[in-house]
């Protein structure tokens, strides 16, 4: 399927109105009158700054790093195009629960945090959604994909811009019962909440197609999986549903080791130059920006910027603080650019356009329409070439 990319710059937006009168969490940046707009309306000037939360350091840092750049790539060419003047508040969680629920409380007493981007695991969203929720602050993530992050309503200013795990699972059964033939699958989780949710529908998927699965747990503080891999056996595929792509490439050279040829399918967790396996296969919740023609432009400008990139993470982080700040810029020309007018703003997105090929539009529960997963198959370091995907 021919993936189409247009850049998203919004309206240019000549003024624009905040509010902040109530103080408190919901108190928003002081605005300053100028010239009224061209609606006929008072226009203010707008500020404000975004939090983002990812995994700046650590072991999952190459991932973390490729989303914080993109969403820094993103704030300077919206405040180009649209003369404005927002900030970017970085916050490390290192992956880790605990870490993201002391970055949540700091951006909750940052009034001038009028939204977040992130953060970037499933099992943080949890830790901080409870946070969120009570100071009214919209939240974003790029790469949080447990279902039930959406489908409880525990959340209602949690949004994301990638599908969720009822679409990653059954395309990644379908692809290893369709396309790899494969007898028999063992699954291993990495103990977190993202890890056992997804290992859950794949094996719903897989059994549905009667494949025979194991399934095994492992920590993600282990280092050492020879035990794990002597117990892979007869099957044909490993699917390893982790978020630390350098522990992935341990266990698949220790798979090697022991002399098994076992075919390694990891989730999206290891779209990751870390996870090198040649012949593996990766899942990913975005396509390769990379491949697309129209990405060109926008590509050349972020290397130049900051480097090569490799993995899928960091366009959605951009798409993610694009629709971030089209919500608080919505927010201001309507009158109030309170926390809870900016999550009731970014509830309303409506992009035709978007970095990642498609319209950016959120349903009641607050997941992305059409979003799908991407099937990539493992070159080398950094290269993969996509091999199917498929419509959520």
């Amino acid at each position: 399927m021919a993936l189409l990319l247009a850049l998203v710059f919004g309206l240019s937006i000549v003024a624009a109105g905040c509010g902040g009168d109530d103080g408190g969490d919901d108190a928003a940046p002081t605005a300053t009158e100028e010239q009224p707009a061209e609606t006929g309306g008072e226009a203010t000037d707008c500020t404000g700054t975004v939090g983002i939360m990812g995994p700046f350091t650590g072991d999952a840092a190459s991932i973390g790093q490729e989303q914080l750049n993109f969403a820094k790539f993103a704030v300077s060419r919206y405040n180009e195009e649209n003369g404005t003047d927002f900030q970017l508040e970085e916050g490390d969680t290192q992956l880790d629960p605990s870490q993201a629920s002391t970055v949540a409380q700091r951006f909750v007493s940052d009034d001038n945090i009028l939204a977040v981007v992130g953060p970037a695991g499933s099992q943080e969203v949890e830790a901080v959604g409870p946070v969120f929720t009570r100071a009214n602050l919209g939240f974003v993530s790029p790469s949080a994909t447990r279902t039930s992050l959406t489908e409880s309503g525990e959340f209602p200013t949690f949004y994301r811009v990638v599908p969720n795990d009822d679409a990653q699972g059954p395309t990644i059964g379908e692809f290893i019962a369709n396309e790899l033939d494969a007898d028999e699958v063992f699954i291993i989780d990495d103990q977190t909440s993202y890890s056992t949710g997804l290992a859950d529908s794949a094996t719903q998927s897989l059994e549905g197609a009667n494949i025979t699965v194991r399934r095994d747990s492992v920590s993600q503080d282990q280092s050492d999986f020879s035990a794990l891999v002597s117990r892979v056996g007869e099957a044909d595929v490993v699917f390893l549903p982790w978020q630390l792509a350098a522990k992935a490439q341990v266990f698949g050279q220790q798979l090697r080791e022991q002399d098994n040829d076992a075919v390694i399918f990891g989730s999206d967790g290891l779209f990751s130059e870390d996870f090198s396996l040649e012949g593996s296969y990766v899942s990913s919740f975005a396509p390769d920006i990379k491949a697309i023609e129209e990405s060109a432009e926008l590509v050349e400008a972020y290397e130049a910027e900051y480097g090569e990139f490799s993995s899928t993470f960091g366009p959605p982080s951009y798409a993610a603080t694009w629709t971030v700040l089209e919500a608080i810029q919505q927010a201001c020309q309507d009158g109030e650019a309170s926390r809870e007018a900016v999550a009731e703003a970014i509830g309303e997105t409506d992009q035709e356009e978007s970095i990642l090929g498609q319209p950016i539009r959120f349903d009641d529960n607050g997941d992305v329409e059409g979003a799908r997963f991407f099937i990539f198959q493992v070159q080398g370091k950094g290269e993969y070439e996509l091999v199917g995907d498929d419509e959520s």
